[in-house]
Formats: C-alpha cells, sequence, structure tokens
C-alpha cells in the first residue's frame, strides 16, 4: 500500500517533536490526537511506559455529552484533562501536539487545559 505525502509528512513531524519531549514522573506529556469523530487527551510517563490519565470524547465521562473532534469537544476533553490530573497531583506538562499545528482544536484542547490548572 502505497502511502500518500501528507501522512509521511505528519509522521516525520512527530518524530522530530518525539525527539525533544519525553515525560516524566514529576512532567508527564500532554499528548493530543484527534481523530475525524473524537478527541483523545492522555498524560503519559514515558520513563516508566504508563498512562497517568486518560480521557476522551467517547469515554465513560464525557459520552452522554454528545461532543464531536470541534472546537467545543476539544475544549471539553482539555478541562477534563486538566480536573483528572489535578487529582492525580500532576500541575507541570510537557505538551504533544502530535505533529500538528498550534491552532484550532489543538490550541482549543491547550487553552482549556492551561485554565483547568496545567502549566506548560
Amino acid at each position: 500500500m502505497k502511502l500518500s505525502k501528507k501522512i509521511i509528512l505528519k509522521q516525520k513531524r512527530r518524530w522530530r517533536i518525539r525527539k525533544k519531549i519525553a515525560g516524566t514522573a514529576d512532567r508527564p506529556r500532554l499528548a493530543v490526537h484527534l481523530s475525524n469523530k473524537h478527541v483523545y487527551g492522555q498524560l503519559i510517563d514515558d520513563d516508566a511506559g504508563k498512562t497517568l490519565v486518560y480521557v476522551s470524547t467517547n469515554g465513560k465521562d464525557l459520552k452522554g455529552k454528545d461532543l464531536k473532534a470541534n472546537i467545543k469537544g476539544a475544549q471539553t476533553v482539555g478541562k477534563a484533562v486538566a480536573e483528572k490530573a489535578k487529582k492525580a497531583g500532576v500541575e507541570k506538562v510537557i505538551f504533544d501536539r502530535s505533529g500538528r499545528r498550534y491552532h484550532g482544536c489543538v490550541k482549543a484542547f491547550g487553552d482549556a487545559a492551561r485554565e483547568g490548572g496545567l502549566n506548560f
């Protein structure tokens, strides 16, 4: 199967970003992923290889709110990740935008997480 040039370039951006950032136990990586239908956010400790907090628009917490992969959904997931992170005792994170521009839904997610109390 031949991959499109767009997909290859996006993967190269992901690798380039991931070379520079890594999550630790005291400062985990806040990763955002946007599919065509849903928004996913998680805090990852790369040293231990564990996910500390996970929230998505189709998860248990937000399932009944009828959220989609748009700015409103990204803001809701960003706030929910920040709340769960506070409960887990995490305040400082490293933001991983997964090869996307800091614009639109990614920006809405990041701003909502900052409003929720995360520092990055």
